[in-house]
């Protein structure tokens, strides 16, 4: 079978393609892995939902039958239309519940944020993560949206599967989300009338209105108990009427006077109306706020000081979830202090939380927090509160990169101030876990440093965070992360900012198969790196040019390129790198039928990998020196090598590398004519490539098909 020229760079506690780890290397379960269970990813269903029940009825008319009926459509889809605060989500979210189990390949769900203060998420975000949750390995997802579209389609056929798309903008915005098979279902909910999904997709559209009086004033009831709006009516009806009958700010004001058992409803009245008479030189036309200040304004000044300053800080947040931590670390305050901040915040339905220790704020809440911000507190105050919270996810992707690849490049990084509360992330997975729950958060967090002058934040949070979004194939990502560090970098005047995501840049461009940018960039982040005596970026700069080139069979070029980047590591002590510019001096020289040149390479690269514990890095090695030792005729040592490389990436869960060893082992076992070890070893390495979708499975198969009929040709 061909042989693969996969290299890495990580470490011996990770597996991970990254930095410059070359040729998809990526993280897989077991030989026989159980089977996947059906995303189910609806957030939880609404309390105190009040009836709606002629929508209801109309998306259980919209539900798919049998989906196979003669004239059927392709899908069945409704869109949900209302003004904000009026309970789309609330509506969607609760019908998906009720109706679920009839999906049983799962429910989808997915906030778009086509609202609200920061931009909203892209389709192609959205499509990998639906990707993703149905199961399709990372490095099998395309780059581009059309693509994850097509592969979205394809997977969904024939399943049952609901999708809830929420809070989009545009019908653009959802369009290449929609399942096209007749099983599937898709609830869209939007501000506007998504006319065109109506006239192209024939999607059932519903418009939400406002509760009527009696519905408001029975949500009223659940929230403060029958017997007080009984008692007053009237006081009733005028505070449903001043919530402009929207659940969100029912929702808030009911809890506000639940908590109030002696006041009369009456007072609560003159007191909104107050605080509304007050407002009333805010108002402006086409002021999304305009129905519920009044109702946020009377509830934010009821909070103690300090709770309403925390917050109205939230709303600085790039992201519209939050961690405790970050929450913490954006006020300034203590662990528990946020909590318990956070805690009465949830009480007074001013912010919802979804998961342990996180929160979300409804995109009026959260345009309400960022203007009361903007109004209390000053430019300088919202910067440095801006500040502990980049520097939190700064710091904690450092962490994490620690964990994941301690030989990647340490940087230098902005200090954190001491009240920012920073908790150790242990363990791979569980840096790999921080990671995956805040990649939102980081690309809000880049993107908004970037724009608003903290163009040191912008360029060194992507370089700590570049190995999580190689290893999980982020590619898009990836690219955009050092696309705006690199930006950012110049803006700063930092060379060192320019050399770092020059170099992370170009294996992005690798990684996408655009070589020529690759080769660029490289280049440029030698040039930088050489200003700045960068010594890592200057040797992987060199080394990244020279798997290109090697690729592209120039491996007169190669050599010279890797030899350059050997000369750097060795003179400035650079242990792993040197190693792993010896491994790919050894791939050239085994290209080149150079065997014991190959094997004198790889045996020295094994040895220096070896004396620093990169275990990960040995089974690297182990594994071409095999190939060396196969193609030399040295079927022992070939054996022993390739043994202890599939030790070492079982040991890892490396199990693309696993399956690509058990190939090559296959192969030396047929080479000595013990062909039952060799066919199971294919086996056993087809049952891995084959579903990773891995270029090398045709061949094992090949091989496997030949054993089975040895006569053929």
């Amino acid at each position: 079978m061909d042989r693969a020229h996969n290299e890495s760079s990580g470490d011996a506690e990770a597996v991970v393609q990254a930095g410059t780890v070359h040729g998809g290397i990526h993280l897989f379960g077991h030989t026989k892995p159980p089977p996947f269970p059906p995303p189910r990813q609806l957030p939880l269903d609404a309390t105190r939902f009040v009836n709606r029940e002629q929508t209801l009825n109309r998306l259980d008319a919209a539900l798919p039958a049998d989906g196979m009926a003669a004239g059927a459509p392709s899908m069945s889809l409704a869109a949900i239309a209302g003004a904000p605060g009026v309970g789309k989500t609330a509506l969607a979210v609760h019908w998906a519940h009720r109706v679920r189990r009839w999906f049983t390949d799962g429910d989808l769900y997915v906030d778009m944020r086509g609202y609200g203060p920061g931009p909203a998420l892209d389709v192609g975000q959205a499509l990998d993560t639906f990707l993703r949750a149905l199961h399709v390995p990372a490095e099998q997802i395309p780059t581009d949206t059309e693509g994850r579209a097509a592969l979205y389609r394809s997977v969904l056929t024939g399943k049952r599967v609901l999708v809830v798309v929420d809070n989009v903008s545009t019908v653009s915005q959802v369009r290449p989300l929609l399942p096209a098979t007749p099983t599937c279902m898709a609830i869209i909910t939007s501000r506007s009338r998504l006319s065109g999904l109506v006239a192209r997709e024939g999607a059932s559209r519903m418009t939400l209105d406002v509760l009527s009086p009696d519905e408001a004033i029975a949500l009223l009831r659940d929230s403060i108990g029958g017997d007080r709006v009984s008692a007053e009516p009237q006081a009733a009806a005028e505070l449903a009427h001043r919530c402009a009958y929207l659940p969100l700010a029912l929702r808030i004001i009911g809890e506000r006077i639940a908590n109030a058992p002696y006041a009369t409803l009456a007072e609560f009245v003159a007191d909104l109306a107050l605080v509304d008479h007050q407002l009333d030189a805010l108002t402006v036309d086409d002021d999304e706020l305009s129905d519920v200040r009044a109702v946020f304004s009377w509830s934010y000044q009821a909070l103690p000081g300090d709770t309403a300053r925390f917050f109205r800080l939230l709303g600085l947040h790039a992201g519209s979830d939050i961690s405790v931590a970050a929450a913490a670390a954006i006020a300034g305050v203590s662990l528990p202090r946020a909590r318990n901040l956070l805690d009465q915040l949830t009480a007074a339905h001013l912010v919802q939380n979804t998961a342990r220790d996180r929160y979300l704020f409804h995109d009026l809440l959260r345009a309400y927090a960022l203007e009361r911000a903007q109004a209390e507190e000053t430019p300088e105050q919202q910067r440095c509160a801006r500040r502990r919270v980049y520097t939190w996810y700064l710091w904690m992707a450092e962490e994490g990169r620690k964990v994941i690849l301690p030989y990647s490049h340490a940087i230098a990084l902005s200090p954190a101030d001491t009240d920012v509360p920073l908790t150790p992330l242990r363990t791979v997975a569980e840096a790999m876990a921080w990671f995956e729950q805040e990649r939102l958060n980081l690309l809000d967090t880049i993107r908004q440093a970037d724009e608003l002058g903290d163009h040191d934040i912008a360029w060194q949070l992507p370089v700590v965070s570049d190995g999580f979004f190689e290893l999980k194939s982020y590619w898009a990502d990836w690219r955009d992360i050092h696309l705006t560090g690199l930006r950012a970098a110049r803006s700063a005047g930092s060379r060192l900012g320019e050399a770092a995501n020059l170099r992370c840049l170009g294996d992005a461009y690798w990684r996408m198969e655009k070589r020529e940018l690759a080769l660029d960039c490289y280049r440029q982040g030698v040039n930088a790196s050489r200003d700045v005596n960068d010594h890592w970026v200057e040797g992987f700069s060199l080394r990244g040019q020279g798997l290109i080139h090697e690729e592209l069979g120039q491996i007169e070029e190669a050599l010279n390129l890797y030899g350059q980047a050997r000369e750097v590591f060795r003179h400035y002590g650079i242990t792993r790198g040197e190693g792993m510019s010896l491994l790919s001096l050894g791939n050239c020289h085994r290209a080149r039928g150079q065997l014991d040149t190959a094997i004198a390479h790889y045996q020295e690269a094994v040895a220096i990998l070896d004396g620093i514990n990169d275990q990960w890095s040995v089974a690297w090695a182990s594994y071409p020196l095999g190939l060396a030792y196969q193609q030399n005729g040295q079927h022992d040592e070939a054996l022993k090598q390739h043994q202890l490389a599939l030790k070492l990436f079982r040991r890892f869960d490396d199990r693309r590398c696993e399956g690509l060893t058990l190939a090559a082992l296959g192969d030396t076992f047929d080479a000595t004519g013990q062909h039952d070890d060799a066919r199971r070893c294919w086996q056993q390495a087809l049952q891995i490539l084959d579903p990773l979708g891995d270029p090398h499975a045709g061949a094992v198969r090949r091989l496997i098909t030949q054993s089975d009929n040895p006569e053929e040709p």
